[in-house]
């Protein structure tokens, strides 16, 4: 199932900017992973709004939420980051993955599929934003 696919995302005009510029250089770079196409589409389909007018419940870059497997899995806490920042053993989730790029734009009570790198389906939900940089006023995170 296509991440774009699950339902419709709302993302910051800025996050949107510096996703497109990151998979710009990438390309430009001959870097771009296979999953870069899918993360463009999500980016270019979804509305985009400025950060100071995001929603609380959206899921925006460096955001902490709280997750869990739909079904019945541990809750646990994951924060959507840029790749420099990546690290999955603290819960550091790339947009450029899989799983960050489902992630993206979602709302609280949403399901995020994808597809792993192993071919195996993946769905979390988010239960929670722990914490949104722009609904702490952070409009440049």
């Amino acid at each position: 199932m296509s991440p774009a696919a699950n339902f419709h995302r709302t993302i910051t005009d800025l996050d949107h900017v510096r996703i497109f510029n990151l998979l710009r250089r990438q390309a430009a770079a001959g870097s771009a992973s296979d999953h870069a196409s899918v993360l463009a589409e999500v980016i270019d389909a979804a509305d985009q709004v400025r950060p100071q007018e995001i929603a609380g419940d959206v899921v925006t870059m460096y955001s902490k939420l709280r997750v869990a497997d739909p079904a019945g899995g541990d809750e646990r806490s994951v924060t959507l980051v840029y790749p420099p920042d990546a690290d999955a053993a603290q819960g550091m989730i790339s947009v450029l993955s899989p799983l960050g790029t489902a992630l993206l734009g979602v709302r609280v009570g949403e399901v995020a599929h994808w597809q792993g790198a192993d071919g195996k389906p993946g769905a979390l939900t988010v239960l929670a934003i722990e914490f949104q940089p722009e609904a702490s006023g952070d409009y440049t995170a």
